[in-house]
């Protein structure tokens, strides 16, 4: 097959990269980035540009000819979409958009989410709101007959080279060097919010069983992890893989944190307080997905690489943090006392 692969050097899609190669298609690779990765194979083709410059990246992706498939993994912005739609209709059977499980309502009426609750996020999250606006593009395409349109809705997805764990101001390795170092750790909430995660490779398998499967043209599926964690569960799993002691955790309520550290906290108020449960069987059933690596064996292979790499930051580089814990804890003990 003729495949194309917008950005195909990132989390989820250098594994599918790695996967496509040296399996006889004629695979095409367009990034931002003018570094070719070292693991990259001789005939993999790999272009360099501005997908926002359109005559320029028209001219360089059809140099040769059309594609049976295309893989857009770095859409994020409406005018992406658009873009897309305006290039590659009528020059691919089959499109495949990487959006996100965060195109759902954040407070469904029911639980697990499967792929039959109607897509919808608030404004105030940009993020989701804006891949919402670029699913509504491309499904306009779709039923145009532009091509034939595969949405894959991953959750979190993390390889060896991030920190394993979500927490309430993002994904830093800082972090990491709170659990270890013994330090408290603010937890939005009471910890009590599910989450899941998938490590890269298995979210990887679920595109590859997408490409050029006719019973996936006009589907969506949700690829994410199997378990259903608490976020207090997550960072007790890393504590412990890190041979660390148990968290101290310093539970804030998630709306005060994303007050006091609005920037920081965003993904707390918006995504983090909430549940995620999704259903997966449509995409185990007609795409081959498998949930292989489980969170702790993941969060050993995060934390060799990290260690043997030295990427763990320095907790002290964000002092702010240790102000929040100091401040709530004495506001903490002063409300207790006072209704004592």
């Amino acid at each position: 097959m003729q495949i194309l692969i917008i950005g195909g050097t990132g989390n989820i899609s250098t594994p599918i990269t790695k996967m496509l190669q040296g399996k006889g298609h004629l695979l095409t690779l367009f990034n931002n980035d003018e570094k070719r990765p070292q693991w990259l194979l001789p005939e993999t083709r790999v272009i360099t540009g501005n997908r926002k410059d359109l005559p320029s990246f028209k001219d360089q992706i059809f140099k040769n000819g059309n594609f049976d498939c295309v893989i857009d993994m770095i859409c994020f912005e409406p005018q992406d979409a658009e873009n897309d739609v305006a290039i590659f209709k009528g020059h691919t059977e089959q499109f495949i958009f990487c959006s996100t499980v965060d195109v759902y309502p954040k407070t469904p009426v029911c639980y697990p989410v499967n792929e039959t609750i109607k897509i919808g996020a608030l404004p105030s999250f940009q993020y989701a709101w804006k891949k919402v606006e670029c699913e509504k593009k491309l499904w306009e395409a779709h039923r145009r007959g532009n091509f034939n349109l595969t949405v894959l809705r991953p959750a979190a997805t993390y390889n060896e080279t991030w920190s394993p764990g979500v927490h309430s101001f993002g994904g830093q390795s800082y972090h990491l060097d709170r659990i270890r170092k013994g330090r408290p750790i603010i937890m939005h909430g009471d910890g009590n919010s599910i989450w899941v995660a998938s490590y890269c490779t298995d979210t990887a398998n679920a595109f590859i069983g997408a490409i050029g499967n006719k019973n996936a043209f006009g589907m969506a599926y949700n690829v994410t992890g199997d378990e259903w964690m608490t976020h207090n569960h997550m960072w007790k799993t890393i504590a412990s893989v890190m041979g660390a002691p148990d968290p101290d955790f310093v539970y804030i309520p998630a709306l005060l944190l994303s007050k006091l550290v609005p920037v920081e906290a965003e993904w707390c108020r918006e995504n983090f307080m909430h549940n995620n449960i999704f259903d997966n069987s449509r995409a185990k059933s007609e795409l081959g997905f498998k949930y292989t690596i489980s969170y702790e064996k993941g969060v050993q292979k995060c934390l060799a690489y990290l260690d043997s790499h030295n990427l763990i930051e320095n907790c002290d580089n964000y002092p702010y943090y240790d102000k929040i814990v100091i401040k709530w804890r004495a506001a903490e003990k002063d409300l207790t006392s006072m209704f004592r």
